[in-house]
């Protein structure tokens, strides 16, 4: 234990460390407006500044990108014209990736910027680089105004997106708490069991939203596919928890726990976007409960469900496959223990529930047979019977 224990806290805080240590930008969806001159130098210049950073999506006009962005097609777009920058971003969708975009939107201006005053300086524009007149145009660089756009924004009062990510991991550990107490609970029956599942997520979702919305004011839309989109994930997370218990037994919890809580909370990317973290982290924290659970609550919550579908089908997958674990995981133990409750029942030490244990009462004279008389002659008489024998 003094070998294992230190191990698993230090691939604990590595598995929640090195996700978030490594954030930077990896195929992020953006959109770039126009094919022109300068959309094209835009295009050039994110591409050098951070190679592998961006996957660009080419729009005609600004209306087909905001369309793009509140359909979840790209996470903020760049609208590039020789004298100005227009940064479409959506806060909603990764407050930081709106932060990052605003960076980039100001690196396109400075680049511009300077390119133009390039241009200006060069020989190519006039014999009189010598001139005042050259020398002037040299100092002073066409200025690039910028512009940023939040097209899809957070709620008011969190503008942040605080709630909204610190709510995942107690979300999860609440989820497992839900299958403990529902393993916990012997007399249950399995379909009882599943119902419970089914009920106590509805029930916590519910919960959650009204703390989430009604107090804090974190999720203003979509109220009740925010409440489904909720259900489903404490229900994925939960009936996956007490499925594995029922198939391997008490060291299932530990497994879940390690699963949902160590991977799938710092995989997820609630905190950021799973286009910000390393390569295949995305992809396995989106194929988990918890982050599909968190981009689903944030499509349903700010982008009117738009790019669900996968998202649920995760969420539908884990939770299936969980309510059959404990639908026949615990018809195959029962079957398995039979034997065992039977030999227990024999030696008395557990029998069963209609064999009550009733109080010895010696049988009336008449209900002997004449086969126990011997056994009650052996017996030594009373003394008032020897005495009454002897008169």
């Amino acid at each position: 234990m003094t070998v294992a224990l230190p191990l698993l806290i230090s691939l604990g805080v590595m598995a929640y460390a090195w996700p978030a240590a490594r954030t930077a930008p990896r195929d992020l969806p953006v959109g770039i407006v126009g094919t022109s001159t300068a959309s094209q130098g835009a295009v050039e210049s994110l591409a050098h500044s951070k190679p592998d950073g961006f996957d660009f999506h080419l729009y005609p006009d600004e209306v087909s990108a905001r369309s793009a962005i509140r359909k979840r097609d790209v996470y903020g777009a760049f609208v590039v014209t020789p004298g100005s920058v227009t940064v479409l971003e959506a806060s909603a969708a990764s407050p930081t990736v709106a932060q990052s975009l605003g960076r980039a939107g100001r690196q396109l201006a400075a680049h511009s910027s300077q390119s133009a005053a390039d241009r200006v300086a060069s020989p190519a524009h006039g014999r009189s680089a010598h001139s005042e007149g050259g020398k002037a145009g040299a100092k002073e660089p066409a200025q690039i105004r910028v512009r940023t756009e939040d097209v899809v924004q957070t709620s008011p009062d969190d503008p942040r997106g605080v709630v909204f990510s610190s709510a995942l991991l107690p979300l999860t550990i609440c989820s497992i708490m839900i299958a403990l107490f529902v393993a916990m609970s012997l007399r249950l029956r399995p379909v009882s069991r599943a119902m419970v599942l089914i009920v106590m997520s509805g029930a916590a979702a519910l919960g959650v939203y009204v703390v989430a919305q009604g107090f804090l004011g974190a999720l203003p839309h979509g109220h009740l596919a925010t409440w489904a989109s909720l259900a489903l994930t404490i229900l994925a997370i939960s009936a996956t928890t007490a499925g594995v218990v029922a198939l391997v037994g008490p060291a299932g919890l530990g497994l879940s726990a390690a699963l949902m809580v160590f991977v799938g909370n710092p995989f997820s990317g609630s905190t950021s976007a799973p286009e910000l973290l390393p390569k295949a982290v995305d992809e396995i924290g989106q194929w988990l409960p918890p982050g599909a659970g968190a981009s689903l609550v944030r499509d349903a919550a700010y982008f009117d469900g738009n790019d669900t579908a996968g998202h649920i089908a995760v969420l539908t997958l884990w939770g299936v496959l969980g309510l059959a674990a404990v639908l026949f995981g615990h018809r195959k133990s029962s079957v398995a223990k039979r034997p065992r409750d039977k030999e227990s029942a024999t030696v008395g030490t557990e029998g069963p529930a209609n064999d009550v244990a009733t109080p010895l009462v010696p049988p009336a004279p008449e209900e002997l047979s004449p086969s126990s008389a011997p056994a009650r002659s052996e017996m030594p008489a009373p003394a008032h019977a020897r005495h009454a024998a002897g008169t």
